[in-house]
């Protein structure tokens, strides 16, 4: 093994872990050798993740799962102190957890509706890595990742709150990235293109959307959940140790064409 890429004694956390993109993230990490803790708004999705996780790696102390809903400051701030209390030190955390659009074109967007995308997608990001950055500075540094989204550097109609919170993530990421490099904090972004995952499940069995779609995608196919694990383990390692402020398009060139 690159031994940069060996993750053993080194601890992660993932929230949104329970599922796609980030279930795909927590099954590289525990191959590269860490251990993960993962994070999930529904008690019995996030545990049944967790015994996925640690019959796969056949190891289940190096899996564990904590409930928290990410848009809920004391959540969070308890959530994250738990975490340490289990694993140690946490060496990467990756701010996952998101909600999608309704598809409310603007003219009828409500307020809540606009509220409900922020709150998890900006908000939790801010405070999941507030509570992470607090404990890594403290302990000589480490990795924050931050899942955005292309609709962050495109324009998509009926997708404007979405686009919106993706597009301040973004931003957020290139600041922390300036901010946080004295205490040794690295932090940078993802943005997927089209993944199969249960959130876009209907969009893609859609066949008018499908036909419009999968042209664009010089992959010629939807990306699946795994495709996230290589960047995760890179993020996550010594091999990214001079990576921070950049935003990694995982699309399969679809914003390329």
């Amino acid at each position: 093994m690159y031994q940069p890429f060996n993750l053993a004694g080194r601890s992660a956390v993932i929230t949104g872990g329970n599922g796609g993109i980030g279930l795909g993230m927590a099954r590289a990490l525990l191959q590269a050798g860490a251990t993960v803790a993962i994070w999930g708004s529904k008690q019995g999705k996030t545990e049944q993740a967790r015994q996925s996780l640690a019959d796969e790696c056949g190891d289940a102390a190096r899996v564990h799962a904590f409930t928290c809903d990410v848009g809920d400051e004391a959540a969070v701030e308890a959530t994250f102190a738990a975490t340490v209390e289990r694993v140690g030190r946490v060496h990467s955390c990756f701010a996952n957890a998101g909600v999608s659009s309704k598809g409310a074109p603007l003219l009828d967007m409500t307020l809540d509706e606009f509220r409900r995308v922020q709150r998890i997608n900006v908000e939790g990001v801010f405070l999941t890595f507030r509570a992470a950055a607090r404990h890594m500075a403290q302990h000589g540094g480490g990795s924050l990742v931050a899942t955005a989204s292309t609709a962050a550097v495109e324009g998509a109609a009926r997708n404007s709150h979405y686009g919106a919170s993706k597009g301040a993530v973004t931003s957020f990421v290139r600041a922390l990235a300036v901010e946080l490099a004295r205490h040794q904090i690295r932090v940078n972004s993802i943005l997927p293109g089209w993944i199969a995952t249960e959130m876009t499940q209907r969009s893609f069995g859609d066949e008018r959307f499908a036909t419009a779609v999968m042209p664009r995608i010089p992959a010629r196919r939807w990306g699946s959940v795994d495709d996230f694990g290589g960047i995760a383990v890179y993020l996550a390692s010594d091999a990214a140790a001079y990576t921070t402020g950049e935003q990694f398009l995982i699309d399969g060139g679809y914003t390329k064409f």
